[in-house]
């Protein structure tokens, strides 16, 4: 099965509620770059991966920056509080920028906001940003080479990408992996590490810097099957409790998914030549 923009944007607007539910209510969701094999500190790593991407970026109280994939908006309303940009997040998800926005509405002094909208057909004109920046959502956009022209075009010249992105490190995937990886999350496949940067290299960026970092993957599902076995015995609402047991045994799989080498993680930043 292919699985569209539409398939994508449902899939995330119906398991929002469960997904705060386990992870965060404040909508963390994402991978966590952990202090070494020992940490199981789910959010401080998350934490990290967020404070890694922006440093990688250079991102200072003069930068513009576009978040694509935004989610729950956590990334620019904690960067954009301590470091004092402006910011657009951008996501396909209704559910989740109502969620973005009207956490938003509780904060002040941030010059950001949130928009429903597509990668592949931005609503900015050109050049409007110094720097875009995505975490773990670029995977999902079944037009990745369309993504990249758009981030491409939103770009002034000079301008910085930066962003961490699930991979897909062999050509042919399992039926296992296929069912518990990528199916699960409506994502029909994407690059390898090498093929991620020849990809931003086509899309004409000039690669800055490119970390494989599948390790910390392997790490944040060990911690997450934890968290999700854990919780799964204090909740008291049945749907979510099966949520959280099925999710635990995803998160094993994924752990073989990764081991066995068709399941990656990456962070990469290009530019834009001036």
């Amino acid at each position: 099965m292919t699985y569209t923009e539409t398939d994508v944007r449902e899939f995330f607007d119906q398991t929002l509620e469960a997904y705060l539910a386990f992870w965060d209510s404040d909508g963390v969701l994402h991978t966590g770059y952990f202090v070494d094999e020992a940490d199981d500190d789910y959010h401080g790593a998350s934490d990290r991966t967020t404070e890694i991407v922006a440093a990688d970026a250079g991102l200072d109280r003069d930068s513009s920056v576009l978040d694509v994939g935004c989610g729950c908006g956590n990334f620019l309303m904690g960067l954009a509080g301590q470091i004092g940009f402006r910011g657009v997040g951008l996501d396909l998800s209704e559910e989740r920028i109502k969620f973005a926005r009207e956490k938003l509405g509780g904060r002040t002094g941030l010059d950001i906001r949130f928009d429903v909208g597509s990668a592949t057909g931005m609503p900015y004109p050109a050049g409007e940003f110094s720097h875009v920046v995505s975490q773990d959502a670029l995977f999902l956009v079944p037009d990745k080479p369309k993504t990249h022209t758009e981030i491409f075009r939103v770009l002034r010249p000079g301008g910085v990408f930066a962003f961490s992105d699930f991979l897909q490190p062999k050509s042919e995937i399992s039926e296992r992996s296929r069912k518990h990886v990528y199916d699960r999350v409506r994502w029909n496949g994407g690059y390898s590490f090498l093929g991620y940067q020849t990809a931003l290299v086509e899309a004409g960026f000039e690669i800055v810097l490119a970390r494989n970092v599948a390790n910390h993957l392997g790490q944040t599902y060990r911690v997450l099957r934890g968290m999700a076995l854990e919780n799964a015995e204090t909740t008291k609402d049945t749907a979510v409790r099966e949520w959280m047991k099925a999710f635990a045994v995803s998160c094993q799989e994924i752990q073989y998914a990764i081991a066995d080498g068709e399941f990656g993680w990456g962070i990469f930043v290009a530019r834009k030549p001036a």
